[in-house]
């Protein structure tokens, strides 16, 4: 048979336990050049931080003294308000013979310092969107800043075209009280600021109007603004 073998356990002494091993941070002992060179490093990069500010600073302020001048000097529509307008005849059952429409409209410019070349003008107008007339209105010329211009136009023979049936569309309009037209005023125009003149914009004022049985613009309508636009 075996003999038994019996494990006897050792117990160690806390004594002869062996001692963990502790790392201790090394101190580290840098030269005066060292330090200077991070003094160096630290200077640079806060003057270069501030170098970026004011160069921010400077542009924001740029920027702003920009917009300003964009909002003064950018160029501000002429404003067209229709003054009179008159269709002579309207209450004659064959008036279309010897029609006549005459109206006046002044165009201000509410620029400060630019004033505004027009080069050609024209008036249309229109019954139902169907132009029944047409006709130049001014020679070119100049509009210097913060002046009126009064503008008369007279439509007559030629320069109307309006039939019979026209005119008895004309007649069960003013039956009814009142008729429509539309006065459309196209303009070739030029923006000039110093020696600096713009390239030609194509304007359209754009009035609507309506008359009363004797022929008149309605007070509602008269000196009222019309909506300008650019083609």
């Amino acid at each position: 048979m075996t003999p038994d073998r019996t494990t006897i356990p050792i117990r160690s002494s806390p004594g002869s336990q062996t001692p963990r091993s502790q790392t201790q941070p090394m101190k580290r002992h840098h030269s005066a050049s060292y330090y200077a060179h991070r003094v160096k490093e630290s200077l640079s990069t806060r003057v270069s931080k501030f170098i970026c500010a004011m160069f921010l600073l400077v542009l924001f302020f740029i920027g702003i003294i920009g917009f300003i001048l964009w909002l003064s000097l950018r160029p501000h529509r002429p404003r067209f308000h229709i003054q009179d307008f008159v269709v002579q005849g309207l209450d004659q059952p064959t008036g279309f013979e010897n029609a006549r429409v005459a109206f006046n409209v002044t165009i201000y410019n509410p620029n400060q310092h630019m004033g505004v070349f027009f080069d050609s003008m024209d008036g249309f107008i229109y019954y139902k969107d169907q132009r029944v007339g047409s006709s130049p209105l001014l020679s070119p010329f100049f509009q210097q800043p913060t002046n009126t211009t009064i503008v008369s136009g007279t439509l007559t023979g030629a320069s109307l075209t309006v039939n019979s049936n026209r005119w008895t569309e004309f007649s069960n309009d003013r039956a009814l009280g009142t008729v429509t037209f539309r006065l459309d005023i196209v303009s070739v125009i030029r923006f000039k600021l110093s020696r600096w003149i713009s390239r030609h914009h194509r304007m359209h004022a754009n009035c609507n109007i309506v008359v009363g049985p004797d022929g008149l613009i309605m007070p509602k309508f008269n000196h009222k603004r019309c909506p300008v636009y650019f083609t």
